[in-house]
């Protein structure tokens, strides 16, 4: 017998984490998305896998995800609705053989479907696991202060990973590789998924200037820490971007914390 899919922990996950993410202010409306890697096995305990309710073109080709399982938001759902109708606001899709389809396998009741950013998020997660074979988990949302900090600093990889490392002490140590920085594109379209996807191979975290941010880890818990403390650091700099700076972490003192905690850093981001 199978067991109750609501139950299932990767849809207790997306519940609770879409719920925390609208009460927090980082996805009003329909703004944001996720989307979350499965394990099949997993996911046979609770729906048989056999049965496709309906396919939809994914609207590009990506055979390295070939029969991967995905759960994901939907479009134009509201992340304050997906605790209370799950089923109408999450999709499990799996990528169909010819690398072009996404074969539904619960959820859209309503007849909706994934997100729009699907394209972005599915050439993040082959990005990511092109470089990292744990990566599960891609998230975009609008973190207010990391949003505003798009307009009154340098959108540059370099230069804004080192004023956000500047902010909070632990900083260096959750994004040592620093952050990506895109500048202002169209969504939705494939062209802005290939500019993330490039960045991604490099980055965990990618700032799309004026828009937001993605983010990418193993589980939720990691992915959304990584967004938590870049938005922390945003939201620091914002206060306090207008005042003249009496002390600062010092690029020393970023090298004595990266090696302490024993994190691969990237270096030509200092100033030493």
């Amino acid at each position: 017998m199978m067991k109750n899919i609501l139950e299932a922990p990767f849809v207790t996950e997306m519940r609770k984490t879409t719920a925390n993410m609208y009460r927090i202010g980082w996805d009003e409306r329909n703004g944001g998305n996720i989307s979350y890697l499965l394990d099949e096995v997993e996911v046979a305990e609770y729906l048989d896998v056999s049965q496709v309710i309906r396919t939809m073109p994914i609207g590009f080709c990506e055979a390295s995800l070939a029969g991967k399982i995905f759960i994901v938001t939907g479009s134009g759902k509201y992340f304050k609705n997906v605790d209370d109708d799950p089923e109408n606001n999450l999709g499990i899709i799996r990528i169909a053989q010819d690398g072009e389809t996404a074969e539904l396998l619960w959820g859209f009741k309503d007849g909706g479907k994934f997100t729009s950013e699907l394209p972005a998020h599915l050439m993040s997660h082959a990005a990511r696991l092109s470089v990292d074979p744990e990566n599960r988990v891609v998230m975009h949302c609008h973190p207010t202060h990391t949003l505003a900090m798009n307009y009154v600093h340098e959108l540059d990889d370099k230069k804004f990973t080192h004023t956000l490392w500047e902010m909070c002490t632990e900083c260096i140590a959750i994004f040592p590789e620093g952050i990506g920085v895109l500048p202002w594109m169209l969504c939705g379209t494939n062209s802005i998924g290939e500019a993330t996807a490039a960045k991604m191979k490099e980055f965990r975290t990618v700032i799309w200037g004026m828009h937001g941010v993605y983010g990418a880890g193993k589980t939720m818990d990691e992915t959304f820490g990584l967004l938590e403390t870049v938005e922390k650091a945003a939201q620091i700099y914002m206060l306090t971007a207008h005042l003249p700076r009496i002390n600062t972490i010092k690029d020393e003192e970023m090298v004595e914390l990266a090696e302490y905690f024993g994190v691969k850093y990237k270096k030509d981001f200092l100033n030493l």
